[in-house]
């Protein structure tokens, strides 16, 4: 598996911010999304059991997060299911292109449709979905059956942009109460 990086923060998105995580960071993408902060060009090919054993090095965290890139490329039922056997709680974060591997305990679905052609959803439930906020595509949940719905402002790089997208999507929230704001907390804390 091409892994662009392992390591342990705090999640800064979605329904767990705030919460200490394992990050195991895929490398890849099926879809070029305009505003994707991540350098696939960087990645380690790791099996498995080095995945496993570069988790453990953080015993006191049981709760991981599989983000990317597009982590449901590679991630395989068989590494969740050796994981889940030694007590992880696993969340994937995923564009919701291609299915879940069985035994993950919490999907978040952040379509990216609105932004590529090549978008099409594979799943049909997730546990939230998170849209990024531009001031110019529709905020939709995709029919999708989730228990949370998250707004979260388009980090453009450029600051009055970035600003902009952050006032439209709180107007957003206010204006539709189902959906809550998510906010990029890792950045703000400068933090990993």
């Amino acid at each position: 598996m091409r892994v662009n990086e392992l390591f342990y923060s705090l999640q800064g998105e979605g329904r767990w911010t705030g919460r200490a995580a394992i990050f195991v960071r895929f490398s890849g993408c099926n879809l070029r999304c305009p505003f994707c902060d991540t350098d696939f060009s960087r990645y380690r090919e790791m099996t498995e059991e080095e995945i496993i054993d570069a988790v453990g090095q953080w015993p006191q965290c049981k709760f991981i997060v599989f983000t990317g890139g597009e982590p449901t490329l590679q991630l395989t039922d068989s590494l969740v299911a050796k994981l889940k056997a030694r007590g992880y709680y696993m969340t994937v974060e995923t564009n919701g292109t291609h299915p879940v591997p069985a035994g993950i305990d919490w999907i978040t679905c952040s379509p990216k449709t609105a932004f590529v052609a090549n978008g099409a959803l594979k799943i049909t439930r997730c546990d939230e979905v998170k849209v990024v906020y531009d001031g110019i595509h529709a905020i939709s949940d995709y029919g999708l059956d989730c228990r949370y719905r998250y707004v979260q402002p388009c980090d453009t790089g450029d600051a009055a942009t970035t600003e902009s997208n952050l006032r439209g999507a709180i107007a957003y929230v206010q204006q539709h109460p189902q959906w809550q704001l998510s906010l990029q907390v890792h950045k703000i804390l400068k933090i990993q």
